[in-house]
């Protein structure tokens, strides 16, 4: 079954539950700071062991202790739950490791 692309309206109701994340278009985006490259690095193996099971990859960019995260859903056009709970998910793992 494919997936929902989510309303505008649905997209900014998730939005004020995901702090630190913004929309670009039809994607959402945030950028994560760690202590060091080692919990940079921990936080995108996390992401992507966590991607991986529900088979829902972010877009990833790590730059020594920053990592940002883009979400969008191609093949729905734009963005999901799947994308919601992907952020939320990132964002535990993120407090976990310490980030800012």
């Amino acid at each position: 079954m494919a997936a929902t692309k989510l309303s505008d309206d649905e997209v900014q109701q998730h939005m004020t539950h995901l702090p630190g994340w913004s929309r670009q278009g039809d994607s959402i985006t945030r950028q994560y700071q760690f202590a060091d490259f080692d919990h940079a690095l921990e936080f995108v193996i996390a992401v992507g062991r966590a991607a991986e099971d529900v088979k829902h990859h972010p877009d990833m960019d790590i730059r020594y202790n920053k990592v940002t995260l883009t979400l969008t859903t191609h093949d729905a056009g734009g963005l999901t739950e799947a994308d919601m709970e992907m952020a939320a998910s990132a964002d535990g793992a993120a407090d976990a490791l310490g980030a800012s």
